[in-house]
């Protein structure tokens, strides 16, 4: 299970190199060996260029970046134009190109995984995978709770890695919340659904979704999940 305080360090890091061996700790308590991540200001940018971090087999990234194999990946392809995961194993490879390419890929203890896409509000694109040398994760898709824990710790990752980025943006300005948006921000970090926060706060569905949809676009994201990290972030909400 993915701890709150594991994922926090993440903001906490100074350098890449020790973020991105936090997060690869991080994916390994959750039983994947390989974990990459990569990321592009824009989708204008070459992705040859991405702020990239993995634990794969040195060799098998040579090979990757020497033959562009990013032209074949299904994960990469699919994650441009997706904003759902894919979770991959032999039948996701199609074709003779991406099956010499799954081949290649097994060769170094890359078998199965599943790959996050990252699509910031700012236009930033990536990938977030997690892969295993063995099997037993070819049926995640059909898993909840493993989705959803994985889901968490892309969009921990996603924004605390904005910082590695070149060029990267200026931190915004503080954001301002009404206290009813604020509350009901506190009661999503505590996992609450509209319905359940409407009935503590004995009001509507309807109004209890007008305030998530303010706060989140204040926040300028996209879920009320990434509303919550980046209220962490800079210090508007304190997990309990």
């Amino acid at each position: 299970m993915v701890r709150l305080e594991n994922l926090l360090r993440l903001f906490d890091c100074d350098t890449s190199d020790t973020w991105s061996a936090t997060l690869f700790g991080i994916a390994s308590d959750c039983g994947f060996s390989h974990t990459l991540f990569g990321i592009v200001p824009n989708k204008s940018v070459p992705l040859e260029t991405a702020f990239l971090k993995s634990n794969y087999p040195d060799k098998w990234r040579t090979t990757y970046v020497d033959l562009q194999l990013h032209s074949v990946d299904p994960a990469v392809s699919h994650c441009l134009g997706s904003i759902q995961p894919i979770a991959w194993s032999p039948d996701t490879f199609k074709g003779r190109e991406q099956n010499e390419f799954y081949e290649q890929a097994c060769g170094y203890g890359l078998r199965s995984g599943i790959s996050y896409p990252l699509h910031g509000a700012s236009g930033e694109f990536g990938v977030l995978s997690f892969v295993t040398s063995n099997s037993e994760h070819d049926a995640i898709s059909n898993c909840f709770d493993a989705l959803a824990e994985l889901s968490l710790i892309r969009d921990y990752a996603f924004e605390s890695s904005t910082k590695f980025l070149r060029n990267a943006p200026s931190p915004p300005a503080r954001i301002k919340l009404t206290s009813r948006e604020l509350e009901c921000l506190k009661w999503v970090m505590g996992g609450k659904s509209s319905w359940e926060i409407s009935q503590i706060l004995s009001c509507s569905e309807a109004t209890i979704n007008f305030h998530v949809s303010n706060f989140k676009k204040k926040f300028n994201v996209h879920t009320r999940q990434q509303a919550v990290v980046k209220a962490i972030k800079t210090g508007l909400i304190i997990p309990s």
